[in-house]
């Protein structure tokens, strides 16, 4: 592994690998991993965004975030069957 980047925010960290993988961790765990386009994107992105942005941009790939709608979506008919 390469280089490590810290975001404190959220918790949110990446590495990049020797492959031009992209590990997104969330306190020192494995979240998520983006491979080829994906990491290119994302590594673009990290480039021109703030840190605050940065950890909204993690959370959103490894979908741990809350979007504050989380009692309305238990009441939705897809999710009471």
């Amino acid at each position: 592994m390469m280089e490590k980047e810290h975001c404190g925010d959220l918790g949110f960290t990446f590495i990049e690998t020797k492959k031009g993988e992209i590990i997104i961790n969330r306190y020192g765990r494995k979240a998520t991993m983006l491979r080829s386009n994906r990491a290119m994107e994302f590594k673009t992105e990290m480039k021109t965004s703030t840190s605050d942005e940065q950890q909204q941009l993690m959370a959103r790939l490894t979908g741990n975030y809350k979007r504050g709608n989380e009692r309305l979506a238990k009441q939705h008919p897809r999710n009471t069957r």
